[in-house]
């Protein structure tokens, strides 16, 4: 059996389809692990999630911030609507409630012990071990996976305080920020201030700020994560970090890595996306 990580796809269908096939993976004998995002500002959204869900057990994905954004604007539409989203075709499909529930009982966070790997969509705070952050994840799914509870996630989802973590942190103010650190995290402060509109490069960053892997003194270094989410760091396998945006619906390229065996990256050169760059 060989385990596959791909990175970021937001409906790039075509170099997914592409990328599986460079890859050679078999879903009847192989593993395949997505790092989210799934879905958004590329043209087949709708192919993406079918072609993931028919894959079954073989496929595990977890939850980035634009497959959060779909289940938010599926639960109230007139209020979460963005121009750029390309989610119609998923919201009018006829399946769309089966793709909907499958989508949010998808993980936040998914652990091979085996392998000593961790699957995240963005990032961890310095505050967290592998421990914390695998019951903060179990949180949020929880809430995702309650009708109830998930309406009021949605409703509270978007904002970027608290921007610090505190174990005393209760009810939609804690969800939120586990939200943000699972799905949007990229830059913190030396103290472990969540820097949410900081974008670019690590090179770009303003002193004072770091990658969420390079922090002084983080609680998961000692574990391997395997990640996306930021297009501006491009492939980075280095600070115990395995990151796998390349910024396909950016007009990069869509990655794919065997985890369980070293092997070269496989790169799809984007054809469907060059959108403006957005850092």
């Amino acid at each position: 059996m060989a385990i596959f990580a791909i990175g970021d796809i937001q409906g790039c269908c075509d170099e997914f389809e592409l990328l599986l096939d460079r890859l050679r993976f078999n879903p009847a004998k192989d593993q395949l692990w997505l790092t989210g995002d799934l879905v958004n500002r590329g043209p087949r959204s709708l192919d993406t999630l079918r072609l993931v869900k028919s894959f079954g057990s073989a496929a595990i994905t977890v939850l980035g911030n634009h497959d959060l954004h779909l289940l938010a604007v599926a639960s109230d539409p007139q209020a979460r609507r963005r121009s750029k989203d390309t989610l119609d075709d998923i919201l009018n499909a006829p399946d769309r409630d089966e793709l909907l529930n499958w989508l949010r009982h998808q993980p936040m966070l998914h652990h091979d012990a085996q392998l000593k790997l961790t699957l995240i969509h963005a990032g961890l705070p310095p505050q967290w071990d592998l421990s914390l952050a695998s019951e903060c994840a179990h949180e949020l799914e929880t809430a995702l996976r309650d009708p109830a509870q998930a309406r009021t996630l949605f409703q509270n989802m978007y904002g970027d305080l608290p921007d610090r973590w505190d174990d005393q942190l209760q009810g939609t103010e804690r969800l939120r920020f586990i939200t943000n650190c699972l799905t949007r995290l990229r830059v913190c402060t030396q103290d472990g201030r969540l820097k949410l509109n900081a974008k670019g490069s690590p090179d770009s960053l303003k002193a004072g700020l770091y990658p969420w892997f390079r922090v002084p003194n983080r609680r998961s270094r000692g574990e391997r994560i395997v990640c996306g989410h930021w297009s501006a760091l491009g492939f980075h396998d280095a600070d115990n970090v395995l990151s796998l945006d390349t910024g396909c619906i950016w007009g990069g390229s869509l990655c794919g890595v065997r985890l369980d065996k070293a092997a070269d990256a496989v790169h799809i050169p984007s054809i469907s996306g060059g959108l403006p760059i957005e850092y």
